[in-house]
């Protein structure tokens, strides 16, 4: 009877543990959403995340912009994800992220620059997520660049807002990319097209690339070497395979 109650005694203590730590989880979640601070004297740079979404897409456009508020009189970027949710979101290979913004129910700051990655069903399910190509087409009206990678095509084009522009996709997913999408004008054989509001990339490494060349096109060539150059990173505009179809006059911000 002893060892029964000593046994009960061990197993309430192991929940009243459990829960705490649980409770201090999503405390510091709150914490973290709390504390997540916008200089207003900077673009406003939202990444949409969602489950499956694909590291490189991510993390490389993100890794350039950010990169820009170590950077001296210019007007840098403030980065931050976006997502139908403020729980983790789970990466296609693994990892978890932490959305800043949940687009379906909070305040979000005007929105600058819309970066769109690759996600694993950006070529079925996400494509019938109607709150989401909703809230895309909604920023997309008054940000400066909506951009994507790989297959984060498939969501501007599902939302309707590259009939009239040139794009591109994954290389592999091209021919798909025609196919459910017959009236779209599609550049194959480069890295990058830019085409009005619209800069689209090929994904995977060269969403490096795609970033750096709107770096270059707000800052200037300058900038974006030095920035490429903290991140080890070759970069020559001009050895970049790309389509440019400018239609917009864009202001470099370098003051």
């Amino acid at each position: 009877m002893i060892k029964f109650k000593k046994l009960s005694y061990i197993l309430i203590l192991l929940v009243l543990i459990a829960s705490c730590r649980q409770d201090q989880v999503e405390q510091t979640t709150t914490t973290f959403q709390r504390t997540l601070e916008l200089n207003p004297d900077r673009y406003n740079v939202a990444f949409l995340i969602m489950d499956g979404v694909y590291n490189t897409e991510l993390t490389a456009p993100y890794d350039i912009f950010q990169h820009t508020i170590f950077r001296d009189s210019i007007k840098s970027m403030n980065t931050f994800l976006v997502a139908n949710t403020l729980d983790p979101i789970t990466a296609f290979e693994g990892n978890r992220y932490l959305p800043d913004f949940d687009y379906t129910q909070d305040d979000l700051p005007d929105i600058d620059i819309l970066v769109v990655p690759s996600a694993e069903h950006h070529l079925d399910t996400d494509l019938e997520d109607t709150v989401m190509l909703n809230f895309v087409k909604e920023v997309a009206k008054d940000a400066l660049f909506v951009t994507s990678h790989c297959d984060g095509a498939f969501v501007l084009a599902e939302a309707g807002l590259l009939d009239n522009y040139w794009s591109t996709t994954f290389p592999s997913d091209i021919p798909k990319y025609r196919k459910r999408y017959p009236q779209l004008k599609v550049k194959e054989d480069v890295w990058i097209v830019h085409d009005g509001k619209f800069i689209t990339s090929a994904g995977g490494a060269r969403s490096f690339e795609a970033a750096l060349y709107v770096t270059e096109l707000l800052y200037g060539s300058k900038v974006a070497k030095r920035i490429a150059k903290g991140l080890v990173i070759d970069w020559d505009l001009n050895e970049v395979p790309k389509f440019l179809n400018l239609n917009v006059s864009i202001s470099r911000e370098n003051k």
